[in-house]
C-alpha cells in the first residue's frame, strides 16, 4: 500500500493545521520542533532587560536576608524546582532560605497530578504556611499563566508582602497581571500542541537559569564566568574548584589544591590565599570588605601593601 505524500494533499495539510507529528513525516516534525525551540530562545532574548531587572531585585532581597520561593505546577513546577535545587551547589546559597511550592509538596516531585493543579485553595494554603513574606521573593511559573494552584499561590504571596516574579506565555494572563515583575515569554505554538514541556519548557528553563545566574553574578558568586562560590562537596566538584582557583590565581593545580584545603573547601578565600593573601582570616576580611566580590577583594589586598609603603615614605 502506497504511503501518502506528507508534503502535499490532505495528510500534509492536516500536519500543517494541527502540528501532529511522526505519523506523517519525522523529518518535518524534527524541523518544526527545532523552529519552536528557536522561537523559545528568541522569546527569552526579547525580555532580557526584564529578566535582568528582576534578577537584581532578587540579589538585593537575598543580600538582605530574604528567602527565595519557587512556585509552579506540572512541567512548569518541575522546571522551577530544578532551578531551585541547583542553587546551593552552584552558588553556595543557604538551602534553608530556598523553598519550593508544588501541588502535593516536594515528597514526590516527579509525580504530576493534573487534578491538583486546579486546586487554588491548596496553592494559597501552601504559601500561607510560609508565614510572613515581606522580606522574600517568589518566582511563579505557569505556561498558560492561569493554572489555579500557581495563580493562587502567587496572589497569596503578594498579599503577604513578597516580591512576585511571574513567568508565563500568554499576554494578559492572571499570573502576569498580579505580579510585581511579569515576564512574558511569547514562545508561540508548540510543534506538539499542548505539550508545554517542549518549547515553553525550554523558554522557562532559560529564563529561570538567567534569573538565578544573574542573581548569582550580582552577589559576586560568578567571576570570569566561573562558579566561585560553588559547594565542593564531592570529588568532581573539588576538582572543578581546583581548576577555578588555578585559573584565577594563575597557580599550579597543586598550589590550588593546597589553598582550597587551607580554606576548608571555600573557593573564594582559597583564590585569595593562592594569590598571596597570608591567611584565611585575612582573606575573609578582604572578601567581607568587598561584598564577596573576588575582583574587588584582590584589588584591595594588593593595594594595601602599596598604600603602607606610600604612607611610610
Amino acid at each position: 500500500m502506497a504511503m501518502p505524500n506528507p508534503s502535499s494533499g490532505t495528510d500534509g495539510g492536516r500536519w500543517q493545521d494541527t502540528g501532529v507529528a511522526g505519523m506523517v513525516n519525522e523529518a518535518m516534525f524534527t524541523e518544526a520542533m527545532l523552529a519552536s525551540y528557536r522561537r523559545a530562545i528568541a522569546s527569552v532574548a526579547a525580555v532580557s532587560s526584564d529578566i535582568r531587572a528582576a534578577a537584581l531585585r532578587l540579589a538585593a532581597i537575598w543580600r538582605d536576608g530574604g528567602r527565595l520561593i519557587y512556585a509552579g505546577a506540572g512541567s512548569s513546577g518541575l522546571a522551577a524546582a530544578e532551578d531551585a535545587a541547583e542553587l546551593p551547589g552552584t552558588f553556595g546559597l543557604d538551602e534553608n532560605r530556598i523553598a519550593i511550592v508544588l501541588p502535593g509538596g516536594t515528597t514526590e516531585p516527579f509525580r504530576i497530578d493534573g487534578a491538583a493543579e486546579d486546586d487554588a485553595a491548596a496553592g494559597e494554603q501552601a504559601v500561607a504556611e510560609l508565614g510572613d513574606l515581606t522580606c522574600d521573593a517568589v518566582i511563579a511559573v505557569s505556561a498558560s499563566g492561569s493554572t489555579p494552584f500557581t495563580v493562587a499561590a502567587a496572589a497569596e504571596a503578594r498579599r503577604r508582602g513578597a516580591f512576585v516574579i511571574a513567568i508565563a506565555h500568554r499576554a494578559g494572563a492572571p499570573l502576569l497581571v498580579g505580579a510585581d515583575a511579569p515576564i512574558l515569554l511569547e514562545s508561540g505554538e508548540e510543534a506538539l500542541r499542548g505539550s508545554t514541556r517542549l518549547a515553553a519548557g525550554a523558554a522557562q528553563k532559560a529564563a529561570l537559569g538567567m534569573l538565578s545566574s544573574l542573581m548569582g553574578f550580582a552577589l559576586g558568586h560568578i567571576h570570569q564566568g566561573l562558579m566561585v562560590n560553588l559547594k565542593a562537596d564531592n570529588a568532581k566538584l573539588r576538582e572543578r574548584a581546583h581548576g577555578i582557583i588555578a585559573t584565577i590565581a594563575d597557580v599550579s593545580h597543586a598550589e590550588a589544591e593546597r589553598a582550597l584545603r587551607e580554606a576548608s573547601g571555600e573557593v573564594k578565600p582559597a583564590v585569595l590565599i593562592a594569590s598571596g593573601v597570608g591567611s584565611v582570616s585575612e582573606a575573609v576580611t578582604w572578601l567581607a570588605a568587598a561584598g564577596g566580590r573576588i575582583d574587588d577583594a584582590l584589588h584591595r589586598a594588593r593595594s594595601e601593601p602599596n598604600e603602607r609603603r606610600t604612607r611610610g615614605a
